[in-house]
């Protein structure tokens, strides 16, 4: 790894006014460093990826600070650079995070967003957990990422939801299916944490009593503990790495799809414009370069018979 180079991470919640004329100063300031990555502007704030040479990289962290808005701005710090990233991609979206429920998620000044959960740091996670368990209460892991993230790295005995997408969420919280954890303790979790600081309110919102996440979501709790914490497998990421690993005694909780051969590795469907990932083993993808996904293959038998 290219020790001149880094990856940020972060995210940060505040109300934007005019959040396409955020898009193009973000654009043109990543441009002029040489970065890539991928950030999103909302009227409820910014979430980004980029990577680089480090000097560009935290001067960028500088100047988005500068930003009266973005002010505290926190970033967690990855080994990558902007090879990992195919280009730079600056989008306004209506959400930051797209729960296609803008209405329940109010966001103040100082990265707030109303009613969202406690933030437990990772000692405090794995305190309450012991704590919990002492007391025949145990705390229930709830992962708020897409399903397929899962297959490759979750907390022990997490619960994880039937989502293809984040839309999918809602849908899955008023199906009843997890009404029994709504007076339980509930620890929500994601990559970075930006996707519990809403998920949390919409889970409040229809119920749940106790809830929690884990403050800078799995990056910091990998950061902590390693592999010998709560925490099991890789952890899937947005961008040419695919996955990371916390240390080199990360266990292997996926499977290959084709032959269930244990298997961390997550494959791209190669039919054009598909964006569905499964886990396939280096050997079932030698064998099947062209491999497509189910659905995938089902339209395609469909429109062939």
């Amino acid at each position: 790894m290219n020790p001149q180079t880094k990856i940020a991470l972060y995210y940060h919640f505040a109300p934007i006014q005019d959040p396409q004329a955020v898009a193009l100063w973000q654009k043109e300031l990543c441009k002029r460093l040489e970065l890539t990555g991928r950030i999103i502007i909302a009227p409820q704030g910014i979430n980004g990826t980029v990577g680089g040479n480090i000097k560009a990289v935290k001067e960028y962290v500088k100047s988005t600070r500068a930003y009266p808005a973005f002010q505290g701005l926190e970033v967690k710090w990855s080994e990558g650079s902007d090879a990992d990233f195919p280009r730079l991609s600056v989008k306004v979206k209506p959400e930051l995070v797209a729960f296609g429920r803008p209405e329940e998620i109010q966001v103040q000044h100082g990265n707030q967003v109303l009613g969202t959960a406690k933030h437990l740091s990772p000692q405090e996670v794995n305190e309450l957990v012991s704590k919990r368990e002492a007391q025949g209460n145990p705390v229930t892991f709830f992962d708020g990422r897409n399903a397929f993230e899962a297959q490759i790295g979750k907390f022990k005995n997490a619960v994880v939801p039937d989502t293809t997408t984040t839309r999918d969420f809602i849908a899955e919280l008023e199906s009843g299916k997890y009404d029994h954890l709504k007076d339980q303790p509930i620890i929500t979790y994601c990559t970075g944490g930006i996707r519990c600081e809403a998920l949390t309110v919409l889970m409040a919102n229809r119920g749940f009593k106790e809830l929690y996440q884990i403050d800078g979501g799995i990056v910091r709790y990998g950061e902590a503990f390693g592999d010998n914490g709560l925490w099991e497998g890789s952890l899937y990421v947005f961008d040419d790495r695919m996955r990371i690993d916390f240390s080199d005694d990360a266990k292997v909780i996926g499977s290959c799809q084709l032959c269930s051969t244990p298997c961390a590795e997550l494959r791209n469907c190669t039919a054009a414009g598909c964006k569905t990932l499964a886990v396939v083993c280096q050997a079932c993808h030698d064998q099947q370069p062209d491999r497509v996904c189910a659905t995938c293959a089902a339209d395609t038998a469909e429109v062939n018979s």
